[in-house]
């Protein structure tokens, strides 16, 4: 698993870039590991294949199987 920093550097973009492109649904997916974010090094790989035009765009997959996070009262998907 890569940190936001360890990923930042693989891709020689800032950490605030990675985090603007989640915050934007635009980066490679990634998850929550109690209050840290990582990514799967396969899943950055494929988001790079995808952006250079190697592979079919990745689908997301259907809400029934999202994790869930809890806001509150409500729940939401990710």
């Amino acid at each position: 698993l890569l940190a936001a920093d360890d990923l930042a550097n693989h891709l020689n973009v800032p950490v605030a870039t990675i985090y603007a492109w989640r915050y934007r649904h635009e980066g490679p997916p990634g998850f929550r590991v109690g209050r840290y974010l990582r990514f799967r090094r396969s899943d950055v790989e494929l988001w790079i294949a995808e952006r250079l035009g190697e592979v079919g765009p990745i689908e997301d997959p259907p809400a029934s199987v999202r994790p869930q996070r809890r806001f509150g009262s409500k729940t939401d998907t990710l």
